[in-house]
């Protein structure tokens, strides 16, 4: 047991950080949060248009459940970072950087996706979970997660 557990019956409980380390905790979670929305906007798109041949904003605001003001508002903050072009009457296309960013957000997801799955989580909750954990694992535990289904592969 690690110096800042106390052990309860059967249940470890944290004792409280020292600040720094508290810092960099909700620090990281809240870069996450940040990173969560351009990582769901850019995958999203880049799956509509593999899936259909375009990303339209009225397919976009129908699969994440939002209003299209709402859609229109984050492909303009895409577009200013240069993840996306939006073509008038032809729909949002990804930049190389926002490709780019697709393809590791989808990688992230199916590693988490299959960690889950190997612990024996059903694929349907394996896939929603993995939603939102995805964007909050760090490269270390990602690789963990790929090195563990890796080995339970190869038994």
């Amino acid at each position: 047991m690690g110096p800042r557990a106390v052990k309860t019956g059967n249940i470890k409980k944290a004792k409280l950080l020292n600040v720094e380390e508290h810092v960099e905790g909700f620090r990281q979670v809240r870069e996450a949060h940040r990173r969560e929305l351009i990582d769901d906007y850019v995958e999203l798109i880049d799956d509509l248009i593999r899936e259909v041949g375009e990303a339209r904003q009225v397919d976009m605001a129908a699969r994440l459940g939002v209003s299209q003001p709402t859609v229109a508002k984050m492909l303009k903050r895409l577009a200013t970072v240069g993840l996306i072009e939006q073509i008038p009457w032809r729909g949002v296309f990804l930049t190389p950087q926002g490709a780019k960013l697709a393809s590791e957000s989808r990688e992230r997801h199916q590693i988490v996706e299959n960690f889950l799955r190997a612990l024996g989580i059903s694929p349907e909750i394996a896939r929603r979970d993995a939603e939102g954990m995805e964007h909050h694992v760090s490269p270390e535990t990602l690789r963990v997660f790929r090195q563990f289904c890796e080995a339970r592969e190869n038994q």
